[in-house]
C-alpha cells in the first residue's frame, strides 16, 4: 500500500439489474424438525465464479445487501419465500465486510488492489498507487447505486463496524485490520491499532479518518497459534452502554466507547484454547459476551471429533464487575466431514425477551440456533447444514442473521438462503420489526 490524499469517485462500477426468479436448492439439506428452508437465490454473474466468495449481510427496511469478494448484491426481500436480486453491482477487493446507514453503503476491502476503482484489479502491496481500505456508495436507488467514496486506511479493512455518533448526523467507522509487515510502508509490526473514519451523513464525501488509537501499547498477547495479537479481526459495540467487545487475535477485550474517537480498553481476557478470537456478540442486556474462535482461519475442517468441543468453538463470558468471566464453551455437536471447512463464525441474537438466544453461521458445519441463557449450560435447539461442497472448496454460511422473524444465511459459493425456525423458544422473536440490522451494532430489543 501507497499512501496518498483520499478523494470523491464517480461511479466506478456499474449495477447489474437481474430479475430472475429464486432457486429453491435441491440439494442433500438436513435440518431440525423445526427449522425450514424457506428458499435460496444463487449466486448469478458477475459472481458466478467460486472466487467471487460472497461474504457478510446487513439489512434495512425490506432490503437485504449481501456483500462479496466482488462487489455486493441488493435483495428485495419483502417476501422472505422469494427474494428478489434488484441489482448487483461489480467491484473487485476482497472481503466485502458490508453495512448499511440511511442511503449509505460501506464495503471493507483488504486486499491490496492496483487502485480504488471499481474496475481495479489484484496488486503489490509495494507497488506504487495501491491501495485498500473503505468503499462509500449512495443506495438512494437500490437499482443503481453509486460509488462515491474511497478511504485508505492502514492495513485495509478487513472489517469494520458501525458506530452511531453522539449527534444523529454522524457516525463512525471502527476499521480493524492485521497482518502487518516490514514491506508495507503504513503498516509495520505491531500494528496494535485500529481506523476510525468520521463520516457526516449529509456531506459523505468529507468522511476521513480522525483516530488511530493503539489498543495494545504492551504489544497484545500471544495467540493461541504463536504468533502475537497486532490488530483486531472483528469489533461489536452496543451503544446506549457505551460498550465495545473485541476480537483481537490474541485476545478478547471490553472497551469504553463513551468518547467515539478514543475508544479504551477496560479488560482483557486469553484463552488458551482460542487460536483466533474472531468476533463478538452481546446478549440484549449487555451482562453477557460470545466470543468465537476462527481456528484454522475457516479454511479447514475443524468439527472433527479429533479436534474437540473446546476448540474452534464459541466461549460464553459473563461481565462481572467490569471484567470477562469465562462460563462454558459452546461448538455445534455434528461432526462435519474432513473436506468441509467448519468453525464458529458470524450470528446475531433472535430477539426473544428473557433469553439468551443465538443464531450462528459455522461455514459448512451450516446454520445453528442456540441457547446461552445459561452461560453455563448452552445447547443447540435448532440447525440447518448441507452436506459437503463439491468440488472441495471455501464453502458454507458465512453469516447467519435473524431479521424480522426469518434466518438469512450468506453461502460462500451457493449465494442467499431463508430459514425459518417454529419453536416455541424462538417464536416470540418473530413479533419484533426492526427497521435495520448491521449485526456488528448491536441494540437493545
Amino acid at each position: 500500500m501507497t499512501s496518498r490524499p483520499v478523494r470523491a469517485l464517480a461511479l466506478a462500477g456499474a449495477a447489474l439489474i437481474l430479475t430472475s426468479s429464486p432457486v429453491h436448492a435441491a440439494d442433500d439439506v438436513r435440518t431440525s424438525a423445526n427449522v425450514e428452508h424457506v428458499a435460496n437465490v444463487p449466486k448469478q454473474a458477475p459472481f458466478a465464479s467460486r472466487q467471487a466468495k460472497q461474504s457478510d449481510l446487513a439489512f434495512q427496511g425490506h432490503y437485504a445487501y449481501q456483500g462479496n469478494y466482488h462487489g455486493f448484491t441488493v435483495y428485495d426481500i419483502a417476501n422472505p419465500a422469494k427474494p428478489k436480486v434488484v441489482s448487483r453491482v461489480s467491484c473487485y477487493g476482497a472481503q466485502g465486510d458490508i453495512t448499511v446507514r440511511d442511503d449509505l453503503l460501506f464495503l471493507s476491502v483488504d486486499e491490496s488492489v492496483a487502485g480504488d476503482s471499481c474496475r481495479t484489479t489484484g496488486a503489490s502491496a509495494t507497488e506504487k498507487g495501491a491501495w485498500e481500505g473503505i468503499r462509500i456508495f449512495d443506495i438512494s436507488s437500490k437499482k443503481r447505486p453509486k460509488y462515491i467514496k474511497s478511504i485508505e486506511t492502514a492495513c485495509g479493512s478487513h472489517t469494520h463496524t458501525l458506530v452511531p455518533g453522539k449527534s444523529k448526523d454522524t457516525v463512525y467507522l471502527y476499521v480493524s485490520s492485521y497482518g502487518p509487515g516490514d514491506i508495507f510502508p503504513d503498516c509495520k509490526p505491531p500494528h496494535d491499532r485500529i481506523s476510525i473514519v468520521k463520516v457526516p451523513l449529509k456531506k459523505p464525501k468529507t468522511a476521513r479518518i480522525v483516530a488511530r488509537p493503539v489498543l495494545f501499547p504492551d504489544g497484545g498477547n500471544e495467540r493461541g497459534d504463536g504468533a502475537t495479537t497486532s490488530g483486531c479481526h472483528d469489533i461489536t459495540v452496543y451503544p446506549s452502554r457505551n460498550l465495545a467487545a473485541g476480537a483481537c487475535m490474541g485476545d478478547g477485550v471490553l472497551m469504553d466507547i463513551s468518547d467515539r474517537e478514543h475508544p479504551k480498553v477496560t479488560a482483557r481476557v486469553t484463552d488458551a484454547n482460542f487460536a483466533f478470537w474472531h468476533s463478538a456478540t452481546f446478549n440484549n442486556s449487555g451482562t453477557k459476551v460470545v466470543f468465537t474462535d476462527e481456528l484454522g482461519g475457516g479454511s479447514t475442517a475443524t468439527c472433527l471429533k479429533s479436534t474437540g468441543p473446546e476448540r474452534g468453538a464459541n466461549a460464553v463470558y459473563d461481565i462481572t464487575g467490569g471484567k470477562l468471566v469465562h462460563r462454558s464453551y459452546y461448538k455445534i455437536p455434528r461432526e462435519q466431514g474432513r473436506s468441509e471447512n467448519c468453525v464458529a463464525h458470524n450470528g446475531s441474537l433472535v430477539p426473544v425477551k428473557g433469553r439468551d438466544i443465538m443464531v450462528q453461521g459455522w461455514y459448512q458445519g451450516g446454520v445453528s440456533v442456540w441457547d446461552f441463557t445459561d452461560s453455563a449450560r448452552p445447547q443447540e435447539i435448532g440447525y440447518f447444514d448441507r452436506g459437503p461442497f463439491k468440488p472441495r472448496d471455501m464453502a458454507g454460511s458465512w453469516s447467519a442473521y435473524y431479521y424480522n422473524g426469518h434466518v438469512y444465511s450468506s453461502d460462500i459459493q451457493l449465494g442467499l438462503d431463508v430459514l425459518r425456525i417454529r419453536d416455541p423458544r424462538t417464536d416470540p422473536a418473530a413479533g419484533v420489526r426492526l427497521t435495520s440490522l448491521n449485526a456488528q451494532t448491536q441494540y437493545a430489543y
